[in-house]
């Protein structure tokens, strides 16, 4: 199983994990309506302070990385001990490697903007408006503001 894990279950981790999250449009306490984004905990949200900005909750982020790696190492020792054994070609191996490897760079590109701020956890309570799934070739529209607050219009 550790060999799996290696060369299966990290790299089908970090590729999900880019490719497939939950979108939360939300109302933060003393903030406008903001989208954030991560599944199952919201992770990550637009800056407040600059554009092109991040604020990632270091917290919700690990714990969403961890039930991506779950999901993927109950599916496959599932499908390993009672299905079939699981073998790993080299040509995928490298393949899925090589996509996780550009996903974390793209990754550590983003997160190395000088502006984004990290927390161990978000600092402010938030009213859930509405939330959707996406792909990451998705794009999602942000909902009307006054489909909830008609009178502030």
């Amino acid at each position: 199983m550790k060999q799996l894990t290696f060369k299966l279950i990290i790299p089908l981790t970090v590729i999900s994990f880019a490719a497939f999250t939950k979108w939360w449009y939300t109302l933060p306490v003393d903030a406008p309506g903001t989208m954030f984004r991560g599944f199952p905990l919201a992770y990550s949200c637009p800056g407040w302070h600059t554009s092109l900005s991040l604020q990632i909750f270091l917290t919700e982020f690990t714990i969403d990385l961890l039930a991506y790696f779950l999901f993927w190492f109950v599916l496959i020792f599932c499908i390993n001990r009672y299905l079939t054994k699981v073998k790993t070609f080299k040509l995928v191996t490298i393949a899925l490697w090589t996509i996780s490897g550009l996903t974390i760079s793209f990754g550590t590109l983003m997160a190395s903007n000088e502006d984004n701020l990290f927390y161990i956890k978000r600092p402010f309570d938030m009213r859930v408006l509405e939330t959707g799934y996406e792909f990451i070739w998705q794009n999602t529209e942000r909902p009307d503001y006054y489909k909830y607050f008609p009178k502030d219009k």
